[in-house]
């Protein structure tokens, strides 16, 4: 791949850099120190779900190697650290009593971080659900989200203003859509109207969770939200293929953006699922629940769609132009007439397209639809067949190609008024791709899965160089630093 964009763009002294990860990707120790089983560890284990058969049991063992991956992101220096908090680490069964050695866990992990100067930013949940509340119905029982709201609470007292910022989803549409409806995630089901109580149940979490953190810290404590705001097009301007695109951005994008940010459901996605359910799972005041004040929307991109009316051929777990893993039953719940139209490349090793207009796009109407509303790309990241080279070093030409170009985008959106604040790449190391196990390797840090050695990708070094001047590489250098 060669990039698109020039080099050399200048960010400011006050712009962000970071790098994320998530518990149940790279903790490992998922039976160690009182944590209980999450849903994830239930569907790896499923014959069939995840590829070649791949659990999360050890994936990057980062659980007993935090003292030196912290001191690795020191030395890239990562201005900031987005990890994500194993619910079942901290309450097993996702009620009741708290374990203590889980919260010492990520104490001594946020003391560590805060001691090499860099900012932590908590994810409060990541996926991985404490089978139990999964059990008891999982996210399409409102209860899981009270509980969730009285687990952040705990986090909030344990850990205190030493957090920068506290986030309380990732990905949303994941959690509801792909692990209710299609059921390529965890926990595996597929029934649309779950799907979509789901999406409720999590919203109804993100307000909860979100009030539970200021009670306990004080209202201008700075909490988020993280979403995958997906950049779908119609594949031409006839009706039929401009309702497609609009019924994907109502159960892709609005489903999340109305509740959160403005307080209320859109109305299409009423009659476009009268079929599946009446909503009568949305309770009254739940919408002046949900809706919290954000100190920044997090944003995650990766690719872009394009949609025609037709009839979707049936998913046979192969990945899908959509851009996730097909199943036999759509994520798309209410768009059964929407097609997805396989994109030209370059891709990555997900099959996804690479375009960074898509995300200035994105950026300039989340801007202009919410002018006043800081963002901050959360993730953004491109899974390659990296290989160690005969010199020891991982020369992944794609992976800098790839983050060039998008961090330019980010630079031209800046420059077109959008208050972007941050960038996190996705991923700090090589982890548990989810249902890909460990077939994709998005890290700027490669691990070897046999020996678990961390080896800095030529993407690291490029992106550290970035971070101590502030100014976009040229990709050619990457080799070299």
């Amino acid at each position: 791949m060669t990039t698109t964009r020039p080099s050399g763009r200048q960010f400011p002294a006050d712009f962000l850099w970071g790098s994320a990860t998530a518990s149940y990707q790279i903790e490992g120790a998922v039976d160690v120190d009182g944590r209980g089983p999450s849903i994830w560890d239930t569907f790896s284990r499923t014959p069939g779900k995840v590829l070649d058969g791949d659990t999360g049991d050890v994936a990057a063992d980062h659980y007993h190697r935090v003292p030196q991956d912290v001191a690795m992101m020191g030395d890239l220096g990562l201005q900031a650290y987005r990890f994500s908090i194993a619910w079942p680490r901290i309450q097993p069964t996702g009620s009741g009593e708290f374990n203590q050695a889980g919260l010492d866990f990520y104490s001594d992990l946020v003391d560590r971080l805060i001691a090499q100067g860099i900012d932590p930013y908590v994810t409060l949940y990541h996926w991985d659900l404490p089978q139990p509340l999964e059990d008891a119905g999982g996210w399409a029982n409102r209860e899981t989200a009270l509980r969730f709201a009285e687990y952040a609470r705990k986090v909030a007292e344990v850990l205190g203003d030493r957090v920068t910022m506290w986030t309380t989803l990732n990905e949303p549409w994941c959690s509801s859509f792909l692990g209710y409806a299609s059921g390529v995630h965890a926990p595996g089901v597929t029934d649309d109207e779950k799907a979509l109580r789901a999406v409720h149940h999590l919203n109804l979490a993100h307000g909860l969770a979100a009030r539970a953190i200021k009670d306990v810290l004080g209202e201008d404590t700075p909490v988020s939200i993280t979403l995958n705001l997906h950049v779908t097009r119609a594949a031409s301007e006839d009706p039929a293929d401009v309702e497609a695109k609009r019924r994907i951005d109502t159960i892709a994008n609005e489903v999340f953006i109305g509740p959160i940010l403005d307080g209320e459901y859109p109305k299409e996605v009423f009659a476009d699922t009268a079929e599946i359910t009446d909503w009568g799972f949305v309770l009254d005041g739940d919408l002046d629940l949900i809706k919290v004040p954000l100190a920044v929307l997090g944003v995650n991109y990766y690719s872009t769609g394009k949609v025609k009316h037709g009839t979707p051929p049936k998913g046979d777990g192969t990945p899908g132009p959509d851009g996730h893993r097909s199943s036999p039953n759509s994520p798309w719940v209410g768009a059964s007439q929407v097609e997805w139209l396989p994109l030209p490349g370059p891709h990555t090793a997900m099959g996804w397209n690479i375009e960074p207009e898509g995300l200035v796009e994105l950026l300039v109407e989340l801007h202009e639809r919410y002018p006043g509303l800081p963002l901050a790309i959360t993730e953004n990241g491109a899974a390659f067949y990296d290989t160690v080279s005969e010199d020891g070093r991982v020369h992944d030409a794609e992976r800098v190609a790839y983050l060039h170009d998008h961090i330019d985008a980010v630079g031209e959106a800046r420059d077109k008024g959008v208050d972007v604040r941050a960038y996190f790449v996705w991923s700090l190391m090589d982890n548990f791709e989810w249902a890909y196990g460990f077939d994709r390797r998005f890290g700027i840090v490669r691990v070897d899965y046999d020996t678990l050695e961390r080896t800095v990708k030529d993407s690291g070094h490029w992106y550290a160089e970035l971070i101590r001047t502030g100014t976009v590489p040229t990709p050619e250098s990457a080799a070299t630093l």
